[in-house]
């Protein structure tokens, strides 16, 4: 089906005519240096200059202002947003809380661009909990008693969430970041296959904590209940914002092995990977006193895991997409 034509004024060619709407990169001076930023431009066809569409010249300066942020590491509008919903707190609070002025948050919100200084603050506040109960408890009586209660709550209760090892969490926020929609059940064995993969590698585990061996196959407990509301559903919830970012700790053999198994793996749904693992000793192994639908929380060794993707790696090779993808079909 051909795609509908985009018509409007041409103020060249003095008549509506058709256009088409291309990508084109500006350079902008901003406090004495300059920027390429990526806008969008509508193009006449009949005289090839551009036209101006209404609403475009708005789209393109919120891209500006986008990618200024990013360029310069700078918190966005839509992450304030967040932190006022995860932490159940206010404009006028949350200015507080952080130690600025009352109305600071309210002009972040209207498009001010705050300093890098301020920014750092406001993105450790989404970034780590435990520094938000912090400013929370530093600052109780400036806030007033029910925004801190309501805040204070909501804080302490997202900190409790994430009782897992560091290495754990940046390894999830990474895979939430490369695979922009991951159910509980592929993450459960996406993580797992992250950890065979990276013990072979570099002989150590990636992370501490022990998988058990569920009836669907390889879980990691405490990601479970992190998750378990989401069921069989992709994870979407803005409480998990504080995992933006974070995968920048991770050093570039970590993003390697999780790139790995996500370009290969990560291409399956959870049922597929479910399967996978159900073929597998480690999870075979560790369930062989079990019945089929019986639960189970016997733990996987690390070492058992170790020494079935050693017997991979012999026998497909683990350290490239390809072999992986060899290893994969060879279950499928």
């Amino acid at each position: 089906m051909a795609k509908e034509k985009l018509y409007d004024f041409c103020t060249h060619c003095r008549d509506d005519r058709a256009y088409t709407l291309r990508k084109k990169i500006v350079k902008k001076e901003i406090k004495n240096k300059t920027y390429d930023f990526e806008i969008m431009v509508a193009i006449c066809e009949e005289c090839g200059e551009e036209m101006d569409i209404p609403g475009l010249l708005d789209l393109n300066m919120k891209a500006i202002d986008e990618q200024y942020r990013r360029a310069e590491g700078l918190v966005s509008i839509e992450d304030i947003n967040r932190i006022m919903e995860i932490y159940n707190i206010g404009k006028a609070p949350l200015s507080t809380a952080l130690g600025f002025g009352e109305i600071t948050i309210t002009r972040y919100l209207s498009g001010q661009i705050p300093s890098k200084e301020y920014s750092d603050v406001i993105k450790r506040v989404l970034s780590t909990p435990n520094y938000m109960i912090k400013l929370l408890n530093d600052n109780a009586e400036k806030i007033g008693e029910t925004a801190y209660k309501k805040a204070i709550k909501a804080a302490e209760e997202i900190a409790g969430m994430f009782c897992m090892s560091d290495e754990m969490l940046l390894t999830i926020s990474y895979i939430f970041e490369q695979m922009q929609e991951v159910t509980p059940l592929a993450l459960q064995k996406i993580l797992y296959f992250i950890q065979g993969i990276y013990m072979v590698m570099f002989d150590k585990p990636l992370y501490k904590e022990d998988c058990m061996a569920w009836v669907h196959g390889p879980v990691y407990g405490e990601v479970y209940d992190l998750f378990k509301d989401f069921k069989f559903n992709p994870i979407e919830d803005n409480r998990f914002a504080i995992l933006k970012e974070r995968f920048a700790e991770l050093d570039n053999q970590e993003k390697m092995v999780i790139d790995l198994v996500i370009n290969t793996f990560g291409k399956y749904s959870g049922k597929v990977l479910e399967n996978i693992t159900h073929n597998e000793d480690p999870w075979k192994d560790a369930r062989s006193d079990y019945e089929p639908l019986q639960p189970s929380r016997e733990i996987i060794s690390k070492e058992e895991i170790k020494k079935y993707f050693s017997n991979v790696a012999n026998s497909y090779g683990i350290d490239s997409e390809e072999k992986l993808n060899n290893y994969i079909q060879s279950y499928l």
